[in-house]
């Protein structure tokens, strides 16, 4: 069973509440029907009713849903008294506050921070800049993390590696060159991500061009004083690095090249040194891999879930990233 299909399964179960930044979007109402119709969660969407309901009705005519106007007055009275509230020390008046959440992924943000949504969903029509800075200035931090980051869930057919052959990779989207701070942050996250939604104890590995001291580098000292960070942080997370893929990913290598590892060969969630890699790195292995398959990008890092979706999504790129942030908002509490 892939991870999607466990998370459908189980996603009815916990009754959550997600709201859509982009509601005029055919794929957007499409998605809302696959959740409603399946009974998934219960799903808002930000936008025009007079432009949503004829394409909704045509799908389920028998049932309705909800729809939200970003000018609805009782809505917007409380979401700009919270935003003003969490801004006005980065100079936010009470004016800018109101147009801010007229904004649909500002509005959606300050939304789900409010607690009246457990997540939010944005980026078929709206751009990824526009998400994020919602997300960051709407519902902002985790508390012990510094930078929002991504992963990617990978499923492949070889089972003999990762977890059955499924894999979490970040940082693959958001922070070209992380610091060592930074890359501890995109380790912690992204482990805890991976024990949320796979409910199995991540095995986290710090990549680089040398394994445990087999070649040196100013690359290769950021990666190891990221692991000293994340030991020193969060104990309870089994991590090792710096170290090559191949020595993460197949145990022979992996016993040759670091025989003391709890992760060599044993790897189920790889933490990229940079943009470059991570991003080519899993778009290759997607490729190239038969069978494979790739969910995300997915944010974290936020004190509440809101995802951003490539504006080339389909409508089951909608539905499969509103059902992790099902998921999500259950580590938010």
């Amino acid at each position: 069973m892939s991870i999607i299909e466990k998370l459908r399964i189980n996603a009815g179960k916990k009754n959550k509440s997600i709201i859509f930044a982009d509601g005029n979007d055919e794929r957007t109402i499409k998605a809302a029907y696959e959740l409603i119709s399946n009974k998934l969660c219960r799903p808002s969407l930000i936008g025009d009713k007079e432009y949503i309901m004829p394409i909704y009705s045509k799908l389920n005519p028998e049932s309705d849903i909800d729809i939200i106007d970003v000018n609805n007055k009782s809505y917007i009275e409380k979401l700009a008294a919270h935003y003003y509230e969490k801004r006005k020390s980065k100079g936010e008046t009470m004016d800018s506050a109101v147009e801010a959440v007229k904004r649909p992924c500002y509005f959606g943000a300050a939304a789900v921070d409010c607690s009246l949504f457990d997540g939010c969903v944005a980026g078929s029509l709206s751009s990824s800049a526009e998400v994020l800075r919602g997300a960051l200035r709407g519902i902002g931090m985790k508390k012990g993390i510094s930078k929002i980051s991504s992963f990617i869930i990978l499923e492949t057919p070889v089972k003999e590696y990762g977890t059955n052959g499924t894999f979490f990779m970040a940082d693959i989207a958001i922070n070209p060159y992380p610091d060592s701070v930074t890359l501890a942050d995109i380790a912690v996250s992204t482990a805890d991500s991976y024990k949320l939604l796979m409910e199995d104890e991540a095995r986290a590995a710090l990549l680089s061009f040398s394994t445990l001291g087999s070649a040196e580098g100013e690359s290769v000292d950021k990666v190891r004083q990221a692991l000293k960070i994340v030991k020193e942080n969060r104990p309870d997370i089994i991590i090792d690095g710096e170290i090559q893929f191949d020595a993460a990913l197949i145990e022979e290598v992996g016993k040759r090249k670091a025989p003391e590892s709890r992760v060599a060969g044993k790897a189920n969630v790889f933490i990229f040194p940079n943009l470059d890699a991570g991003n080519i790195g899993y778009k290759i292995a997607e490729r190239m891999c038969i069978g494979a398959t790739a969910t995300g990008p997915i944010l974290q890092g936020l004190a509440k879930p809101m995802n951003d979706l490539s504006r080339g999504c389909s409508y089951m790129d909608i539905v499969n990233t509103a059902l992790v942030t099902i998921f999500q908002s259950e580590n938010s509490k």
